[in-house]
């Protein structure tokens, strides 16, 4: 892929933010996916509700979706986007030892949601590492992919 592929790059290769100003207003809507890999110990606490930071889960969700919303303010050139929707559903797999995030983000807009969705994917789990990192310090963030977007000039795309 060369360089002018990259459309946060001019044709002299220096980064700027692209303009969107004669793209369509449409609805876009990203969905994403990680995981937080951990001790038995540490996600039967979690789903006992008992850790003494409190509810686990309900403050990874809060902080990922406020994260959604400083998104544009930690990737310098990503656009600052109204929102109209953020989910996060955190699921414990106990089979797996782990706590399952999906996120889906929305909004009405010229450029896609995708950033969004990632960052509060990521700080949701970041958030569960930091409340439980006094008793398992070898948990693992992974997987953190897009799964699907809509919306825009480039259409749909689900991951397979």
């Amino acid at each position: 892929m060369s360089q002018s592929n990259l459309t946060h790059f001019n044709s002299a290769g220096e980064a700027h933010m692209v303009d969107v100003g004669e793209k369509a207003i449409t609805q876009r809507t990203a969905v994403c996916e990680g995981f937080i890999d951990m001790q038995s110990d540490t996600l039967a606490l979690i789903m006992a509700g008992n850790h003494k930071k409190g509810d686990v889960l309900g403050i990874a969700r809060i902080a990922g979706i406020m994260a959604s919303k400083k998104t544009a303010d930690l990737i310098p050139l990503c656009h600052p986007l109204p929102l109209t929707h953020i989910e996060i559903q955190l699921q414990p797999q106990p089979q797996q030892n782990r706590v399952h995030c999906k996120t889906t983000a929305k909004t009405n807009g010229q450029t896609g949601v995708e950033m969004e969705a990632l960052t509060a994917t990521q700080i949701a789990l970041l958030t569960i590492y930091d409340m439980c990192k006094a008793v398992d310090r070898g948990m693992v963030i992974q997987g953190v992919r897009l799964l699907e977007k809509s919306g825009g000039k480039s259409g749909n795309w689900k991951t397979e």
